[in-house]
């Protein structure tokens, strides 16, 4: 059985009866100078039995504070991964012959959020260019697409507004996510490449945040790791710095080993309601984000499953009955040798019974 730590008030009732056993006619009352002698130690002795179990619970990992636990995941050669960054391009229209030089600074015109060009261009004869840039600051942050940015000090012979798309960005590794990878490591320990080698080797590259691993899937001697990060898909860099880190792992054995992006399948749903209580356009919001939570958790190959679709929908507050008309039947992500399907929420319409 587990050792029960008495309270700081058990620990100087102790005390005091262990007085009153050496000399029955000690006062032990709250004024007594027995009762205050009793009282220090009592707080000292509470202390080291805190202390005790603090130090008991760095023995194992999953219980271990923030420092502790990158020691136990150090010992195994497991770091911390950093913070990435957003990257993307940037449209820009001005003169012909302009330049933009590298490390200029835009704003997005909504957020206020910083991004910089990491290259210099000169725009072209139509007067127009695109620049590859990034956030300023590492981090996870929303995907823009075609958003309005401005120059803070736009180059001479370019217009102040550009656009900004842009993709991927991930926070630094949280305890928790550190810790799944130390305990998937100490579950299933290094195999000389099997499966979860692969998996563990793509894991370990900062902004990889998903890996699933399919051996053979191109034949003998090929093993293919679909990756994804921030829960959608892996920029061009990510993908190299993934296959890098598996190409210097990998056994001499494997002839082929190939990191890539699955390929997205859409699911278009449309359900019709019958709604108790509750307009429409708040419905539909409601299906939309809970519909987008249910596809949150489908991995490469998953099968989309009607009924499930049916019973979140049924499931919001308001909805007294529900038809799903798409799909017409479950979607199952093909993986073959020549695709990895990834299904994603298509177009969501609702429409009232």
């Amino acid at each position: 059985m587990s050792f029960i730590i008495p309270t700081f008030e058990q620990i100087r009732a102790a005390l005091l009866r262990d007085v009153k056993n050496l000399l029955p006619d000690a006062a032990t009352t709250t004024d007594s100078d027995a009762y205050v002698r009793a009282s220090s130690v009592a707080s000292a002795v509470e202390g080291l039995y805190q202390h005790q179990a603090w130090m008991a619970r760095q023995i194992l990992p999953d219980t271990a504070d923030t420092a502790y636990l990158e020691l136990h995941a150090s010992l195994r050669g497991i770091t911390r991964k950093a913070a990435t960054t957003a990257t993307g391009t940037l449209s820009v229209t001005g003169t012909a012959g302009a330049e933009v030089p590298a490390s200029t600074l835009v704003r997005h015109v909504a957020t206020g959020v910083t991004f910089a060009t990491t290259a210099a261009v000169t725009l072209n004869e139509g007067g127009t260019a695109t620049i590859a840039c990034a956030a300023a600051s590492a981090g996870a942050m929303s995907d823009y697409a075609d958003e309005p940015v401005l120059f803070v000090t736009a180059p001479t012979g370019v217009q102040a507004e550009a656009r900004l798309t842009l993709t991927g960005g991930t926070d630094a590794e949280t305890d928790a996510e550190l810790l799944a990878r130390l305990l998937d490591y100490m579950r299933n320990p290094p195999g000389g490449g099997n499966r979860y080698d692969y998996r563990r080797w793509a894991m370990e590259v900062p902004g990889i945040t998903g890996a699933w691993v399919y051996p053979l899937r191109r034949g003998i001697g090929t093993v293919d790791v679909a990756v994804l990060s921030a829960g959608g898909l892996p920029s061009a860099e990510l993908v190299a710095a993934a296959q890098a880190s598996i190409d210097a792992k990998r056994p001499v054995a494997c002839k082929d080993a190939l990191v890539l992006p699955p390929a997205p399948l859409p699911v278009d749903v449309q359900v019709r309601v019958r709604l108790s209580g509750v307009l429409l356009a708040t419905l539909a919001a409601q299906v939309q984000a809970a519909l987008a939570a249910y596809f949150l958790t489908l991995e490469p190959g998953g099968l989309v499953v009607r009924s499930r679709i049916a019973a979140i929908i049924s499931g919001l507050p308001g909805v007294a009955d529900c038809e799903v008309a798409a799909p017409a039947a479950n979607v199952q992500a093909v993986v073959d040798a020549a695709r990895i399907e990834w299904p994603r929420l298509g177009a969501v319409t609702v429409e009232a019974m």
